[in-house]
């Protein structure tokens, strides 16, 4: 029975690969410098398919994939019912409100202009205090939203937050912990049991050792 695994490109890949490496699974073919976008571990029975961090989610939710690794900000923003199964502790930041220090008081009036790559969580957020906010979904140069009063707050990653501090930014509200997590197809879960729920232990037993 053949298990299917999405990992996102980019900086978790790495992770993710000494992860699997850890838990006895050849990773041979997902350290090599190729395009390839389907690996295989054949012994195992395992096959890893290499998409875009955002795309993760869609993968498993769709089940073309039994189980995915994506950052906590990408399964808020997509909002998809699948099975959270382990916090993987890699990649840890947080989802901020940003904007100058005097903010609360220069907001005239009763919607808050949110710019924002996440309207999602930020919508969720801003209902769970029960305030109305315009939501400007950006891109890139989040940070560039309220200097040019394009908004009043953004709501964003920040890990060391340099970027917020050199643009004259500051912190104003947390609104939630990030890290990359393992999830699960709800029906993987439940017909594909004997091969899932072995490797999430060894992944457990793995992550001490990280």
């Amino acid at each position: 029975m053949e298990l299917t695994i999405a990992l996102a490109k980019g900086r978790l890949a790495k992770f993710a690969i000494e992860l699997f490496s850890k838990c006895g699974i050849d990773t041979s073919q997902l350290r090599e410098d190729t395009r390839k976008l389907v690996v295989y571990d054949k012994k195992n029975e395992l096959r890893f398919v290499l998409v875009k961090p955002s795309d993760v989610p869609v993968y498993v939710y769709r089940g073309v994939a039994d189980i995915g690794i994506a950052g906590k900000d990408t399964l808020l923003e997509e909002g998809l019912p699948l099975y959270e199964m382990l916090d993987l502790k890699c990649g840890k930041c947080k989802v901020c409100v940003a904007g100058y220090p005097e903010q609360k008081e220069r907001i005239t009036s009763n919607i808050t202009r949110v710019a924002t790559k996440y309207p999602r969580i930020a919508k969720m957020y801003y209902d769970e205090k029960g305030e109305g906010i315009e939501i400007i979904k950006l891109n890139g140069s989040i940070e560039l939203a309220p200097i040019l009063d394009l908004s009043d707050v953004i709501v964003d990653i920040v890990e060391s937050g340099t970027t917020i501090r050199e643009n004259g930014l500051t912190i104003l509200e947390e609104v939630c912990d990030i890290s990359a997590r393992l999830v699960v197809n709800q029906v993987s879960l439940k017909t594909k049991a004997e091969k899932i729920q072995p490797l999430i232990e060894k992944m457990k037993i793995a992550l001490e050792d990280m």
